[in-house]
């Protein structure tokens, strides 16, 4: 990636995650700035992750009542033809 492409930005940190921070990366042998990119990028895939867990649970949710309604629907019409066979049976004997 090139220099075009980065934008350089500059933020503080409290004393100790910055103390633990550096911690890491001397037992990483790395650098801040590598640290920092790759926080950044565990940080937006973790949020990915719970933003799609979160639309799916809703779609389960969503799907569960739709199905319930669909459940509820088929079991009036086996009821109505169950009562419907039952009076043609009365009718043959």
């Amino acid at each position: 990636m090139n220099n075009k492409n980065k934008e350089k930005i500059v933020f503080t940190l409290p004393e100790g995650i910055l103390s633990e921070v550096d911690k890491i990366i001397q037992m990483e042998n790395s650098n801040r700035e590598d640290f920092a990119k790759a926080a950044f990028q565990f940080y937006i895939t973790q949020k990915k992750k719970l933003n799609l867990k979160e639309t799916m649970i809703k779609g389960y949710k969503e799907m569960g009542r739709i199905n319930l309604s669909l459940a509820e629907l088929g079991m009036t019409d086996e009821i109505s033809l169950e009562n419907d066979s039952k009076g043609d049976m009365a009718k043959v004997e």
